[in-house]
């Protein structure tokens, strides 16, 4: 083994140009493909925090996701049931206390109640359709970051101005309105209340900085026109990521509809799976196109050494040796270009990572986000390698396959 590392070190140092133009072209397709894939899964991860700190991790409504059995089917084993009568009853989750004290005793998280309906803002003659979720701002604080996306004024003012609200700043522009101004409230049922801005937030995600508003959990209750009522729990975890677990125990153990963030944004993350797809596509492609400069270098060389080839399976080396010289000459390139490859995928991922843009939906600079991973560098380095071991062993072969008497008769 040390023969046959001491002629491919020969081959290669011997061809400097060549060699270096190898090691460069795998360097950049490492490079560029750490960054691309710290780029992506940055900013993959930086929306889906956005998305996850907006929102609460599962919601219980006070709904049920089917009809429930009837006494029918119960009694004398109905096969089928029709026109089944839609008993209107008093809207609500029955015993909310007590169905939030058994979910504290075993889930990683915290649970909080809230009050949700829709209603309309009126100001200046301005008349918005908009989301109200009345809470308990001391429970509020454990199950969202709504405390930390205040702009203006505190999560503890909804208890100190009348009828306050928190209202979201691309809504209050919209409105023309800011902390302390007087607002018209108009319920489903008619019921009109005139409310005090009492704060702003910003979410990040327009969508419900333009259409959500907080108060407190009797101030909805009375736009609602049911008071007492709440309909809706929030729970936040400590992993994100087990929502959909949890929220399917949550379901069986209540009854009630239970929504994981992943459900609700179900649509969405199909998206990212796509992308995903695509994105891996693209990295395979630029590693395996690097392997390119590889492959000439050993045809190159082999076409070079033709004599040499002959000379070694003349005095008894067998085929397979002489591939491994030419093998371990593409071993040689492809490590120290992944090398290479890792300090510049670093260094762009740094660089990357400096530049800021202008978001024009929330009127913020935000630097990229990248996310830093030792699994880049390792599926890029491997992928690449083997892509270069694989683009050495074919000229390799061709070349050891043809019969020593031939290469030297022809050399004559």
């Amino acid at each position: 083994m040390k023969l046959l590392f001491n002629i491919a070190w020969t081959h290669v140092s011997a061809r400097v140009r060549q060699t270096l133009v190898g090691m460069a072209g795998v360097a950049m397709g490492v490079g560029f493909t750490i960054m691309m894939a710290g780029l992506m899964q940055g900013s993959q991860i930086d929306f889906l925090r956005q998305l996850v700190d907006t929102m609460p991790h599962i919601t219980v409504d006070d709904e049920r996701r089917s009809v429930p059995t009837q006494p029918a089917e119960r009694e004398y084993a109905a096969v089928q049931m029709a026109d089944i009568a839609n008993v209107g009853k008093r809207p609500g989750i029955k015993y909310p206390e007590s169905v939030m004290g058994s979910l504290r005793s075993w889930i990683p998280g915290d649970v909080a109640p809230s009050v949700r309906t829709t209603a309309i803002i009126d100001h200046g003659g301005a008349r918005i359709g908009i989301t109200l979720t009345g809470i308990d701002p001391r429970r509020e604080i454990h199950v969202s970051k709504l405390a930390s996306q205040m702009r203006e004024g505190k999560l503890d003012d909804l208890s100190r101005a009348p009828n306050g609200i928190i209202v979201g700043e691309a809504l209050a522009e919209k409105l023309g309105v800011k902390a302390g101004n007087t607002v018209l409230l108009v319920g489903g049922q008619g019921i009109q209340l005139n409310s005090t801005v009492a704060g702003l937030f910003r979410s990040g995600l327009k969508r419900v900085d333009e259409s959500q508003i907080y108060s407190l959990a009797g101030t909805a209750q009375v736009v609602m026109g049911q008071n007492g009522v709440v309909n809706q729990l929030r729970l936040r975890l400590n992993d994100p990521m087990s929502a959909q677990k949890v929220a399917a125990q949550v379901e069986a153990q209540t009854g009630y509809k239970s929504v994981s963030w992943q459900e609700a944004n179900a649509d969405l993350l199909s998206t990212f799976t796509v992308r995903d797809f695509i994105v891996l596509t693209v990295m395979g492609a630029m590693l395996l196109t690097s392997s390119f400069a590889t492959y000439n270098i050993i045809s190159t060389i082999t076409h070079e050494k033709r004599q040499d080839i002959a000379i070694m399976k003349s005095l008894g080396m067998r085929e397979y040796a002489v591939r491994r010289i030419f093998i371990i000459e593409s071993i040689i390139i492809g490590v120290v270009g992944i090398l290479f490859g890792w300090v510049l995928g670093y260094l762009l991922c740094y660089g990357w990572s400096k530049i800021t843009i202008f978001n024009p939906l929330t009127g913020t600079t935000v630097p990229l986000q990248i996310y830093y991973s030792a699994m880049h560098y390792v599926i890029a380095g491997g992928i690449s390698l083997l892509c270069c071991a694989g683009a050495a062993y074919f000229p390799a072969r061709k070349a050891t396959r043809v019969h020593p008497v031939d290469i030297i008769r022809g050399a004559s």
